[in-house]
């Protein structure tokens, strides 16, 4: 029997899960067994779980899990070197030559344990079978408007916090707009026809912004690209990769420019190929912009894990998409785990012995 364990989150500000309480009761169904971890932030209510059938486990127990357990879960694991004897399914960040990746994959040498990484989980034409991408474009621009807002009032953008659906954040984000006194920016998206641009597309026509909506045609010259800077808002939504285009250079920041503020939901700033090379490093909920330039100024908002702003509707979209996926672990060595494991073997060998 298939024995799917599902961890608690110990990032902070993440109330995402990756199973639902409905998708938990169709795994019983299958044969499976659903352990669930009790947990002081997810999103979802422990009671649902324990209605479908699942066992109930203390908060962060995983480590203690049966060593035949598949330990789900989303973000990163503590960094405290422990050696992982267990297969995991996570994000892992960790084959891209991240240095806390190399660490990670280090944790597993030492442990036995496998990595399942989401990121990497493909179908057989490599599209990946689940993202959030979706939520995050949508949580970015609405940080993005936020910034222009306080902006307009002589600020900075403050903290945000997790909302309990996308109706508060509008609500909310309304608010934030009318304050200003002043018609709706101006937005631009890059990336518009991907998941990530449609979010981000959806959230600025809910607020009567209407974006202008660029991908591969209209980029496909390698810039420059003037038109950006003649938006209010930039908001961009293309993954770094070999390849691709400047968008905003550091010359921007002392050019004529109606751009004040840049939402950089791929948020790669410490990548090669960052296509917005005006900061250094991702912003956090504390404090979601920096300020790159002062007058006029250039706010950045850089927040690596924008979807959990909305965890409800970010984990039952993910979830939805990962089912099939999820009832498919009792063949770990074919289809989409077949694949996933080859990366992670592919990646260990890297590593120094």
């Amino acid at each position: 029997m298939t024995h799917l364990w599902v961890r608690a989150e110990q990032r902070p500000n993440e109330e995402r899960v990756g199973l639902t309480p409905e998708g938990a009761a169709a795994l019983i169904k299958a044969g499976f067994s659903v352990t669930v971890e009790q947990s002081h932030a997810r999103a979802i209510p422990i009671e649902g779980y324990r209605a479908a059938g699942c066992a109930i486990a203390p908060e962060y127990s995983w480590a203690q899990a049966p060593r035949e357990a598949i330990i789900f879960g989303l973000k990163e694991l503590p960094e405290d070197g422990t050696p992982l004897p267990h297969r995991h399914i996570m994000f892992g960040h960790a084959f891209k030559g991240q240095h806390s990746g190399r660490a990670l994959l280090e944790r597993f040498r030492v442990g036995g344990g496998t990595l399942y990484d989401l990121e990497y989980l493909v179908d057989e034409n490599a599209r990946r079978v689940a993202a959030f991408g979706y939520w995050a474009g949508y949580a970015g621009a609405a940080v993005a408007l936020k910034c222009w807002a306080a902006q307009q009032q002589g600020g900075i953008c403050g903290s945000v916090s997790t909302y309990k659906g996308k109706e508060a954040l509008l609500h909310d984000l309304e608010g934030d707009l009318d304050a200003t006194g002043k018609p709706r920016p101006g937005a631009i998206v890059i990336g518009a026809l991907g998941r990530v641009g449609s979010g981000a597309s959806d959230l600025c026509e809910a607020l009567g912004v209407t974006p202008t909506k660029w991908d591969m045609a209209e980029t496909a010259s390698g810039g420059p690209f003037p038109e950006i800077l003649n938006h209010d808002i930039f908001i961009n939504c293309i993954l770094a990769r070999p390849g691709t285009p400047v968008f905003v250079p550091k010359s921007a920041l002392t050019a004529a420019r109606k751009l004040t503020v840049i939402g950089d939901v791929a948020c790669d700033p410490d990548s090669d190929y960052n296509p917005v090379p005006v900061y250094e490093a991702a912003t956090d909920w504390a404090a979601p912009a920096i300020r790159v330039h002062e007058t006029p100024p250039l706010d950045v908002m850089a927040i690596d894990n924008l979807p959990s702003l909305l965890p409800v509707e970010a984990s039952q979209d993910f979830a939805a998409q990962l089912l099939p996926s999820l009832a498919s672990l009792g063949t770990l060595g074919a289809g989409v785990w077949g694949r996933a494991k080859a990366t992670f073997d592919d990646n260990m060998k890297g590593l120094e012995t």
